[in-house]
């Protein structure tokens, strides 16, 4: 997946996310973490792919988001091997 730099310093960054569900997501985990003062998605019309907004209280932004891809990441892979001892 791709994102789209739209603007950035160390503790803020605005992105366009190619899938909503993603930024859904990533909403979820980086409000969270108690270092994350703002994460958010807009999009201005149902067609157009989400851009998503996340300030942090001081840390490096980019870091934040890495370690919620991760940690969503571990909880899917959690959730794979749960639904496999189902069969």
């Amino acid at each position: 997946m791709e994102f789209e730099i739209l603007s950035e310093s160390k503790d803020e960054i605005e992105f366009r996310v190619g899938s909503l569900t993603i930024a859904e997501l990533l909403r979820v985990y980086l409000n969270q973490n108690e270092n994350v003062s703002f994460a958010a998605w807009k999009r201005e019309h149902p067609t157009e792919q989400p851009i998503m907004k996340v300030k942090s209280k001081g840390k490096d932004v980019k870091k934040l988001i890495k370690d919620a891809a991760e940690d969503i990441t571990k909880e899917l892979d959690k959730f794979k091997a749960d639904f496999k001892k189902l069969k």
